[in-house]
């Protein structure tokens, strides 16, 4: 399981241009938030009550200056395939897709997210999928198990298969206006669009200023509400099952 930062810029790998294919082969791990956190993207608080993810640092996209980065805001659905550190591998039947927000980085410290242009992460796939769970939007038995012939349940890391889809079309919290957005109050140091690939939608920068990506339904950040922004170095954790 990793733990991400919301926003680990020290150790972000430089993303300039880099771009990946539309659908493919990821690995995916999972990590914890609390409700109403403001991750690395900015996206809104009502965000964490639907499924959301880190993405790996390439990926991301981010220079290293800002929080954001290309990939805030985009929708991806994931499809479990095997387990990866398990031997013998796990194969899930039924198999279960699971369709998450880009709200978070996962930074390039951990071996999962750690992909550069001429390296794949130690999963051999160059996008990693850090999930938030457990979490208030996915059930606590959602991934499957067979703990009667590991010995346990949490397999830790995954290979799945991604595509990217839209979010209104597919999210959970896609019409959702308190979920879709950045934080209205923390300006052009955020990057949350609701929906980067729908006409006239929004690709965040790779370095700042941000573009307006606040919505009518994005409530401003007050007093109490953690924040994980750039201005705050937070230590990941990498647990090695």
């Amino acid at each position: 399981m990793i733990v991400p930062l919301a926003s680990f810029l020290v150790w972000i790998t430089v993303a300039y241009g880099w771009t990946y294919a539309e659908s493919g082969i990821a690995t995916m791990t999972h990590y914890t938030m609390n409700v109403g956190t403001i991750a690395a993207c900015g996206c809104t608080g009502g965000s964490t009550y639907y499924p959301t993810a880190a993405l790996s640092s390439l990926a991301y996209g981010s220079d290293g200056s800002v929080g954001f980065g290309p990939s805030c805001g985009r929708c991806f659905n994931l499809t479990l395939l095997n387990t990866f550190l398990s031997t013998p591998p796990f194969y899930p039947n039924p198999t279960k897709s699971i369709v998450v927000k880009v709200t978070d980085l996962c930074p390039s410290i951990s071996g999962w997210c750690d992909a550069t242009e001429s390296k794949p992460n130690d999963g051999g796939a160059w996008l990693n999928f850090d999930l938030v769970w457990p979490s208030v939007a996915i059930p606590e038995d959602w991934f499957p198990h067979n703990e009667s012939f590991y010995g346990y349940k949490d397999f830790g890391v995954w290979n799945v298969s991604y595509q990217s889809v839209l979010c209104a079309d597919n999210w959970a919290g896609g019409h959702d206006p308190a979920a879709l957005g950045s934080v209205n109050n923390l300006g052009d140091s955020v990057c949350c669009p609701a929906d980067p690939l729908a006409p006239n939608g929004t690709i965040c920068p790779s370095s700042g200023p941000a573009p307006d990506t606040g919505t009518s339904g994005a409530p401003e950040l007050v007093p109490g509400v953690v924040i994980w922004i750039a201005m705050l170095i937070v230590v990941s954790v990498n647990i090695d099952f």
